[in-house]
This record gives structure tokens, C-alpha cells and sequence, in this order.
């Protein structure tokens, strides 16, 4: 007989209502008793502690999705450089991963990835996406937002997008569809794509915030819309100026890529970007306090432009990169004091992680190169964002939830792609046949029940990658050894490589001439999860 059948409880209701029902309220059960259920039944849970088994309902989830942040930009990875007093506060009370990947070496494949479980290099048109690109993942599919709205969370996702809205040509000054409310969100407060690129307006739900229809929005990647001036014809209005790229429709003193006309009283602010979505995120978790929710917590820190409120101008001794790292742990600090304030903290799982590797000159002069000094923004890793190298995909990632797991630092191979089909166990949902396929369910690892994760990860950049254990294999790939405008290294090569993460983690010695037989295993098992 189900588990659900044997106590008679009626059907989940819709869960996108804002009203705290009863029938909320049996919602909540009947994904906690699941989730206790699972618990008992599966071997490789340990014994509940006392404190979770009190719990009354199944935790809020808070994901914060920092932008270009390095392995080696926090302290709790070893920065001795950047004060991040708030998330290094999160390690020392959680758990710390030390072998956690990203999904891919830039932004929007790793997006696409976290949400759906699905690695992005399997699907075409999933590189990074212009402002006004359609959106990627196709409504309606099962997605980590969609299986726990199934679960009867509210699911609410505040920030970076870049996935693209709408079908074909989106029209700026109407309903914007499909978009994050057709993918498993209940709530959504966005930039439609990235900072450095236009348009330069919030998205709340399916409208562009503060439009005055007087004053329509036209956007093209294409060719120049109205007469707004540009970087590159008019250097002399920026108050920042491009390295590279970068060039085009001016907004806030900063160009862009792309072109914009229109939406004046839209347009952010780029020093207050921060401040809105963190409130934003707060005002969220506050209107949902009474239910189990979800945020997805995507913020614009540290990508480029970096222009961090005055308020941490020189916060960081390293101009505005370091600064930005400042004001992200700013956000992550705030987002933690509401938690605590509304009582939630305890059973709240509140993970913190980075899209991909760190970026030093990403497009425009902020002295990122010339006053970054001792600081190694990966770490004792190679490379950065865009690399094969793991600079480019080992990410800071730290992990609370202090009724459920223990304090300390984990070795396990863990992916954000495995965040689909681990939430959906922790919550008792099931993952529907073909759903996440890429996704593994280590939620054990997640806990720090268990020292192992995957036994294996593959890593997008140019080439793919694959880890197994100890060792990494980089496939052959023709291309530039080095990116002439952001100067990282990017592990192309001719021939494969073959590194010991363990010996090297650096990776500076390439060992597939001295191990054929590892470079023949890992190349084979490359291709058979290519072509599964």
C-alpha cells in the first residue's frame, strides 16, 4: 500500500497559491514523512539526530549563486587577501567541500545544468547566450524548481538569468513568456542576462520593472537601435571604459555588448544592483516564512562591470573586483541575518557556491590585473573561467543546515548538476524517467554522512574533462593555448593529458605519455557518457 494510501491524506494542492492552508500544512507532512521514510530505508543514511528528527518540516532551501567567484577569492579557502567574514562564518559552522565542481567553465551552460541535471554540451545553442536570446530550457520540463514546487515548496528565484526569455524576438514593453515562471518558478526578479550586456532593466515575473510605455524599450544584437550613444563613439561620457569588447550602447556611463534605446526610468543602476536583488531575496524568504521555500539566489557579483556600491569602494585594497567579492559577501551576510531573524536558520539548508572560475580582466580597465598582487583568485588550481583546467570548475562551495549536518571539511567529488536529484531525494519527490539524466543523487556526501560522491564528473570548457579519483583526463582539442583577451590559460592541446590532482593540483605535469592504459580507460569512459 503507498505510504501516502496508508494515512489517507488527500491530494497535494496546487502549490504556486501564497495562502497558508491545511492543506499546506499536509503537504508539508507528507514531504517530511517521505523524506523520514527515505531516511530509514535507505543504507546509506546513518541514525537521525535528535535535533532533525524534531524538526517540523522539511527544510527551506536557499541556494546562493555567486558570478565568476574563484576557489581562492574567499577565506575559507585560503584568501588571506579579501575579508569574507560572512561565508567563511558559514564554513565554521557547516561544511565545507573542497572538491566541488561546477557544471562547465562559463555561466550559462552551468545554469542550464544546475537547473535541469542535464549537461549542457548535450544540447546545442547552450553556450553563453546574448541579452536577447529565447529561452533554453523548454517550459514544462522537469527541473530542480519544478520538483520541489512538486514537493509544496514556494520556489523563487531573485538575480542573474541568462537563459534566455521568451520565443524568437521579444517584445520589451509587454508580457515576457516563456520565461523562469514556465520552469518551475513561482516568483522571479531577474536580469534577463548578464550585466555587461543589454537590456539593462529588472524582469519581475513576466514584465520589465518600471517601464513607462512612453518611453518603449528596442533591443538588437544585431544593428544599432535608435540614436543612443556608444563606447566606442564616445569614450569621453564613460566613467568606465572597456578593455576589450564592451563598446556599444552606454547605460550608467558603462558600455555594453549589444544595443539599447529606450526604457530610461527602467534602467538600473549598476553600484545599487546588489542592494535591489538582495532585497529582493529577503523580502522573499519573509513572505514565505510560514511554508517550506526555495530561493535560488543568483547575484550579478563579481562579474563584470564591477561597480560595487560606494559603500565598499575600497573596502578590499584591490580595487573593484576585490571589492565585489566584498559586496557579495555582504549579500550572503544579509540573506543570513533575515534567516535568523524570522527563526529559520536551523532548518534552513543554505548552500553557497560560484557558475565557474575566476576572470581577472573580463572587458573593462578596473585595475583588476594591476592591483590583484599575492591574491590567486583559483587557488592552487590552474586556469580560470573559459579553462579546462580546474581553475576553471572547482568552486568554492560550502554547505549549513545545522539540525541535520555536522561541521567540518569534505573531500567528496561532488557536482551542482547533482542538486536536482539530491534535493528531490531529500524531499521524497521521484526524478520521472529521462529527468535530470546527468544528475546523481549524493545526497549522503551533501550531509556529510558519507565521505564518497560521485565516482566519476565530467567538466565542460573547450574540451570536456573527466575526473575519476585521482586522476583528470582532458580531451585532444585543437585551439589557442592561452585567451588573447582575457589571458587564461584555456587546456587546449593537440593530445590528450593526463593529470594526478592528488601529486598536482596544479596540473602542471602532463602524465599521459607515462600511463596509455589510464588515458585509453578515461577517453573510453568519456565517450560512453557522451554518447549514453
Amino acid at each position: 500500500m503507498p505510504f501516502s494510501t496508508a494515512l489517507k491524506l488527500p491530494k497535494r494542492p496546487f502549490c504556486g497559491s501564497t495562502a497558508y492552508t491545511g492543506a499546506v500544512a499536509v503537504t508539508r507532512f507528507r514531504a517530511f514523512a517521505a523524506f523520514v521514510l527515505a531516511a530509514w530505508l535507505s543504507p546509506a543514511w546513518v541514525v537521525i539526530p535528535a535535533a532533525a528528527a524534531a524538526a517540523p518540516s522539511p527544510p527551506n532551501i536557499v541556494l546562493v549563486y555567486a558570478d565568476d567567484l574563484g576557489f581562492g577569492d574567499v577565506g575559507m579557502n585560503g584568501s588571506a587577501t579579501v575579508r569574507t567574514p560572512n561565508i567563511d562564518a558559514l564554513a565554521a559552522d557547516g561544511l565545507r567541500f573542497t572538491n566541488a565542481h561546477a557544471p562547465a567553465a562559463t555561466c550559462t551552460p552551468s545554469r542550464y545544468s544546475l537547473l535541469t541535471g542535464e549537461y549542457a554540451w548535450r544540447r546545442t545553442g547552450t553556450g553563453v547566450l546574448p541579452g536577447d536570446a529565447s529561452l533554453i530550457i523548454e517550459p514544462g520540463r522537469t527541473t530542480l524548481p519544478s520538483l520541489l514546487r512538486q514537493a509544496g515548496y514556494a520556489t523563487g528565484v531573485v538575480g542573474k538569468w541568462h537563459l534566455g526569455l521568451g520565443a524568437g524576438d521579444v517584445d520589451w514593453n509587454r508580457d515576457i513568456a516563456p520565461g523562469p515562471l514556465d520552469v518551475g518558478f513561482d516568483y522571479a526578479f531577474i536580469l534577463p542576462a548578464t550585466g555587461d550586456r543589454v537590456p539593462c532593466v529588472y524582469v519581475e515575473d513576466r514584465r520589465v520593472v518600471g517601464l513607462d510605455p512612453a518611453d518603449p524599450i528596442r533591443v538588437s544584437y544585431r544593428e544599432r537601435v535608435g540614436d543612443e550613444p556608444t563606447g566606442k563613439a564616445r569614450p569621453d561620457l564613460l566613467k568606465l571604459h572597456p578593455s576589450h569588447g564592451h563598446d556599444q550602447t552606454i547605460v550608467n556611463g558603462i558600455s555594453r555588448i549589444g544595443y539599447m534605446s529606450g526604457g530610461a526610468k527602467a534602467r538600473w543602476v549598476d553600484e545599487d544592483i546588489a542592494d535591489t536583488i538582495t532585497a529582493k531575496a529577503v523580502s522573499f524568504i519573509e513572505r514565505h516564512r510560514a511554508r517550506p521555500f526555495f530561493l535560488y539566489f543568483a547575484t550579478h557579483d563579481i562579474h563584470v562591470p564591477r561597480a560595487p556600491h560606494p559603500r565598499f569602494t575600497g573596502s578590499s585594497g584591490m580595487g573593484p573586483r576585490g571589492d565585489a567579492i566584498v559586496e557579495f559577501d555582504w549579500s550572503v551576510g544579509e540573506i543570513v541575518k533575515a534567516l535568523d531573524r524570522l527563526g529559520l536558520a536551523s532548518n534552513t539548508l543554505l548552500v553557497v557556491t560560484s557558475d565557474n572560475g575566476p576572470v581577472v580582466d573580463d572587458g573593462y580597465r578596473d585595475q583588476a590585473v594591476e592591483r590583484l598582487g599575492a591574491h590567486r583568485p583559483a587557488g592552487p588550481y590552474r586556469g580560470g573561467k573559459c579553462s579546462a583546467f580546474e581553475g576553471g570548475t572547482r568552486v568554492p562551495f560550502v554547505l549549513r543546515w545545522p539540525v541535520r549536518v555536522r561541521r567540518g571539511v569534505s573531500g567528496a567529488l561532488v557536482g551542482q548538476i547533482d542538486l536536482a536529484s539530491s534535493l528531490a531525494a531529500l524531499t521524497g519527490q521521484p526524478v520521472p524517467p529521462g529527468a535530470a539524466p546527468d544528475s546523481q543523487n549524493v545526497l549522503p556526501a551533501l550531509l556529510g554522512q558519507s565521505r564518497e560522491g560521485r565516482e566519476w564528473i565530467v567538466e565542460q570548457a573547450g574540451p570536456l574533462s573527466l575526473i575519476k579519483g585521482r586522476w583528470k583526463y582532458i580531451e585532444p582539442r585543437d585551439g589557442p593555448r592561452v585567451s588573447t583577451s582575457t589571458n587564461t590559460e584555456l587546456g587546449n592541446d593537440p593530445g590528450p593529458q593526463l593529470f594526478d590532482l592528488k601529486a598536482d593540483p596544479g596540473e602542471r605535469r602532463n602524465l599521459a605519455a607515462a600511463h596509455p592504459d589510464r588515458v585509453a580507460e578515461l577517453a573510453a569512459l568519456l565517450t560512453r557518457v557522451r554518447e549514453r
